[in-house]
This record gives C-alpha cells, sequence and structure tokens, in this order.
C-alpha cells in the first residue's frame, strides 16, 4: 500500500517532488517519486481560483492553464490554446506530458472532451476530472435534466417543453399559466438563458424571441416553460467518482446587475459563504432527496460522471427544490467555497479518478468569505475591452485574495478583455465584516467603466 508523507513546509528545490513509502507483502521497503503535471481548462475567475488552489498542493509539480488570463500566470504557465480545441489540447499533453487535466467551464464538457480522450490511444490513461458528454447533459439540456428530475423523483418545478414543432401548443400554455413564467433556453447561453416572465405580454414577445427569431442562438431551439417558485435559493456543489460523493461548502450567488437585486441577469456579480439558512437539517434533506437519487440516477443509466455536480437548490417553507443543474463548479461560488476548502484539491481529484472518494472526508475554514466581482461598463450588455487596470500591485492584505477574470497581459500592463474582469474575495467573522473588506480593496482598484454592487449580501447584514 502507499502512505503519503503528509504535507509540511518543505525546501523550495524539493517543491515539485512527493516521497511516498512502500511497503511490500514481504515487508521490503522502496521510495517512489512522485509529482503530476495537471492542465487546467479556462481563463475566468473560477479558473484563477482553481488554479491558485491546484498549484499549493505538494502532488502537483507544474501547472498549464489553456488558455487563462492575466492572472493565472501568478499560478502555473498560460497556453494560448481554447478549452474547446480538443486536438491542440491532446497535442499539449503528449508534449508537456501531462498526468490529470482538471475542466473548468462547461462547454468543453457539453462538446465531449472527457470521451475524446477516453477514445485517443494516447490520451485515454490521463484522468480528465468532469463528466462525459452525456453526463454533462445534465447542464447542457434543460429538457433532458428536466426528465431525469422526473425519472428519479427529485423535487423540482412543473414544466412544459416546446420547439417550433409544437409552437402553437405553447401559446396555448403560456395563455393559461399563472404569472411569473420562467422561459429557459434548452441549450448552453452563458448562463444567461433564463427568463422570469411578470406578464402575459412579456411572456409572448420572449418566446416569439426564443423560438422564431433564435434569440440565445442554438440553444433556444427548444425551450423549457416552467413554473415559478418563490423561495431563496443556494448553490450546492458535489464532487462525485461515479460512486460515491463529498459535499462541498455551499454558497449563495448574485445574479442581478443592480443593487437590490434589480436589473439583467448575468453571470454573477457576487457571492457568500456559507449560508446561514442552509443548516444542517436542510442539507441533510439536499442530499437525501437530490444528490443520492442524482448519482444513483447516473449511475443506473450508465452515465459516466467523474467530476463536479453544481446544484441550484431553492428553499421553500424548509423543503428544497432542484432549479438545475450544471456540470462544473459555478463563477464566482467558485471564488468563495475553494478558499474555505482546506483539504488539498489534487488529492480529492486523485480519489476521484481512481474511484475512493468514500475514504475523503471534507474539512472547511469557518470563517465567512464573501467576494464582489467588478465588471465592465456596459455589462451584462455591450461592453469594450483593452483598458488598464490599476491597482493590482496594491500590498497583500490578509485574508483577502484578487481573482482575474477577464484579463489579459498587454506588453507589461494588464488590461481588461471581458465583462466580469476581477474579483476580490475576503474572509472574516461576519459577511458584514467580509464585504466591507472586499470593498476596501476594491476602492483601490480602478478601469475605464468599471462598476461592482456594493450590497453583496446585503439579505444577511440588514435581514428584514
Amino acid at each position: 500500500m502507499y502512505t503519503q508523507i503528509p504535507n509540511r513546509p518543505v525546501a523550495e528545490e524539493y517543491r515539485s517532488t512527493i516521497f511516498f513509502l512502500i511497503v511490500d507483502l514481504n515487508f521490503e521497503f522502496r521510495v517512489r517519486i512522485y509529482s503530476m503535471k495537471i492542465l487546467l481548462l479556462g481563463s475566468g475567475g473560477r479558473e484563477h481560483a482553481l488554479a491558485w488552489k491546484l498549484s499549493q498542493s505538494y502532488l502537483c509539480s507544474q501547472l498549464y492553464i489553456a488558455p487563462g488570463n492575466a492572472g493565472t500566470v501568478q499560478c502555473g504557465i498560460n497556453l494560448p490554446i481554447s478549452p474547446t480545441d480538443f486536438d491542440q489540447i491532446g497535442k499539449a499533453c503528449n508534449e508537456k506530458q501531462i498526468d490529470m487535466v482538471v475542466v473548468g467551464p462547461e462547454e468543453p464538457l457539453v462538446k465531449g472532451i472527457v470521451d475524446f480522450f477516453a477514445a485517443e490511444p494516447l490520451l485515454r490513461h490521463i484522468p480528465v476530472i468532469g463528466p462525459s458528454a452525456s453526463g454533462a447533459k445534465l447542464e447542457g439540456s434543460k429538457a433532458f435534466s428536466k426528465k431525469f428530475m422526473e425519472r428519479y423523483g427529485i423535487p423540482t418545478a412543473a414544466y412544459r417543453e416546446f420547439d417550433m414543432d409544437n409552437y402553437e401548443a405553447g401559446i396555448a400554455y403560456l395563455e393559461s399559466h399563472p404569472l411569473p413564467i420562467v422561459l429557459k433556453a434548452d441549450g448552453l447561453a452563458a448562463g444567461k438563458g433564463v427568463i422570469i416572465c411578470h406578464s402575459y405580454v412579456e411572456a409572448m414577445a420572449e418566446y416569439e424571441l426564443m423560438l422564431q427569431y433564435s434569440k440565445f442562438g442554438e440553444a433556444s431551439r427548444k425551450i423549457v416553460v416552467e413554473e415559478f417558485l418563490e423561495g431563496i435559493e443556494v448553490s450546492v456543489f458535489v464532487l462525485t467518482d461515479g460512486k460515491d460523493f463529498v459535499v462541498l461548502p455551499e454558497a449563495k450567488d448574485y445574479k442581478r446587475v443592480g443593487e437590490g437585486d434589480k436589473g439583467l441577469n448575468t453571470g454573477g456579480m457576487g457571492a457568500v459563504s456559507p449560508v446561514s439558512f442552509a443548516d444542517r437539517g436542510f442539507m441533510q434533506k439536499i442530499e437525501d432527496r437530490i444528490i443520492r437519487p442524482t448519482i444513483e440516477g447516473l449511475r443506473q443509466e450508465g452515465i459516466s460522471y467523474k467530476g463536479f455536480i453544481f446544484l441550484g437548490v431553492i428553499k421553500i417553507a424548509n423543503e428544497p427544490f432542484i432549479i438545475e443543474y450544471n456540470c462544473r463548479l459555478g463563477d464566482p461560488e467558485a471564488q468563495v467555497i475553494i478558499p474555505r476548502l482546506k483539504n488539498d484539491l489534487v488529492e480529492l481529484f486523485q480519489a476521484v479518478a481512481e474511484q475512493k472518494l468514500s475514504g475523503q472526508s471534507i474539512e472547511q475554514d469557518q470563517r465567512t468569505a464573501c467576494t464582489i466581482v467588478a465588471v465592465s461598463g456596459g455589462y451584462p450588455g455591450s461592453y469594450e475591452n483593452g483598458f488598464p487596470i490599476s491597482g493590482l500591485d496594491q500590498p497583500a492584505v490578509p485574508s483577502s485574495i484578487i481573482f482575474q477574470s477577464g484579463t489579459k497581459l498587454d506588453g507589461e500592463n494588464i488590461v481588461t478583455n471581458g465583462g466580469r474582469v476581477l474579483s476580490i474575495t475576503s474572509f472574516a467573522e461576519t459577511i458584514g465584516e467580509a464585504v466591507a473588506k472586499s470593498r476596501s480593496i476594491l476602492e483601490r482598484i480602478d478601469f475605464d467603466g468599471m462598476y461592482y454592487r456594493r450590497d453583496i449580501g446585503f439579505e444577511f447584514v440588514n435581514p428584514r
């Protein structure tokens, strides 16, 4: 068997090497030198948080990020490769002698990167942390995920699905549906394919735009019309090896661009963790009624799933209902849950790859974490890129981390390169204190058009 020497500070020259003591049946002792080269796919704040955590593991000798951003260069080596360019990713894995691939965003998973590696003789030995394409359909198709929930008795909102073949039936359904009405694009729409309609005129207009005028492109060739559930939401994160699972720290994110949760939906303007209303009893209900049936359903259907499952859960009268599945970590939720995770993330991923997750337990930092996202002016609508960012070189603040997302290097300067540009995560004993720490750092950062919400965690700081 293999016994890992406990983590402890070691000289930098040994940073890339881990020693394992091997005891064979003849009680002979040998030492094996082991290190891992890891490739992380993605370029957002989620990927910067993952890179930050992975690079801390003594099991990681070298971290590559494809394509990464201006912040991930602090954690490893960026490679100019798109996360959906499977051929180039495979080539890089062979050239760099990669031992593990970690997939950050959903698109390569939905497009089948796990299946690609499994089908290539020179790549199939490399574990890929993420589900197969059939498993990623939990996020890639809202209609598929709703049917899956129905099959396994997982509590969720009532729904119907429509496309151009039953377009008129959809109109009749909308006319008789109580308000508000939720319309969801079936496919991936960058987190913006959900519309809550508060009038029948709005519902009809959005229905027409989505189906007849492809408002969300291919993603809205089919739509799901769903019952509106009134409650408070929590993001729950599971890591599974296909048989067993562990539950990571939970979070609450803030999607609306405006303070007081007003305005357009975004990819996320901030998050807090832990979530006070998600107490032990409520989390046990989620585990019993949602997580276990989900893992068992995937197993029964022969779906290969070794990676994260993100459960969007709503609490209604102390009962959990699932709103949606995602097949990866959330962004910006990753920026609060990853820093709270005290485990070695590479050890967890190894356990996933080897289907030995049952022996793992999750350790969490008990403090509160809050992240606030700074976005480009005009986001989530049109915005410009290329503006220099100042203030990133300010002195480090204890218990605060700057995670970059929409950034890139322009010579020696870091400039904006996306709608969500960066986020500040801070630890404190209370949400109010954590928010204040993150805001104080943001006040010293600047780029043209910069905007951020100042009320993240507002309902916990100023409860009604």
